[in-house]
């Protein structure tokens, strides 16, 4: 006889789970509160996911392929001054959605965890450095493909756009209006001229 099928929308539940921990945290969610927001049992919660952290695992997977996919597209961009420009619009975007503005779910979910999460921190640790290494790469390219003048760094390049970056996120959280952050943005690329080979 076939199993009972399952009473919720697996997509659903983790779209749910995932905002819920974006702006609770890994360790500001309960399972009670899972258990809350999703409107099923825990014991349906561990069979369709595994455990609380596999669930927020599989959120910040989500996250990264849908929502936090923005800074891999602006990176396709040929021209470094608008890879980066398109990078800081799309962010400012979706850290300042109305009701929203929860920055960067991978800078803000799992900062800071308690010991018995360390497993949970180090994988978001790795998350961040992977993004700012992107940058990194990015910065490294320009600079092979004769867009950045001689003395530029790539590398404090790419670690200077990935700091401005998060700090983005962390400013989008603590309540910074959308016209504050977008002149720290015009002052960053503006910055960048400086660096940029003049055609």
């Amino acid at each position: 006889m076939a199993g009972r099928p399952r009473e919720f929308d697996r997509e659903e539940a983790l779209v749910k789970a995932r905002d819920f921990f974006w702006l609770h945290g890994y360790e500001g969610t309960s399972m009670s509160d899972l258990v809350e927001v999703l409107g099923i049992a825990s014991a349906r919660i561990y069979k369709a996911f595994g455990s609380k952290e596999a669930l927020f695992r599989e959120a910040v997977n989500h996250y990264e392929k849908n929502e936090g996919n923005f800074a891999l597209n602006a990176l396709k961009q040929k021209n470094i001054k608008d890879a980066i420009s398109q990078l800081f619009a799309d962010a400012l975007a979706l850290y300042t959605q109305a009701n929203h503005s929860y920055g960067c779910m991978v800078v803000s979910a799992a900062s800071v965890l308690g010991e018995e999460n360390q497993a949970v921190l180090e994988w978001m640790k790795e998350q961040r450095i992977a993004r700012g290494q992107s940058l990194v790469d990015r910065f490294i390219q320009a600079k092979s493909d004769g867009q950045l003048v001689a003395e530029a760094d790539p590398k404090t390049l790419g670690q200077y756009y990935a700091l401005v970056l998060h700090g983005l996120s962390v400013q989008a959280r603590d309540g910074y209006s959308k016209e504050e952050l977008d002149q720290v943005i015009y002052f960053a690329l503006k910055n960048l001229d400086q660096y940029i080979v003049s055609i």
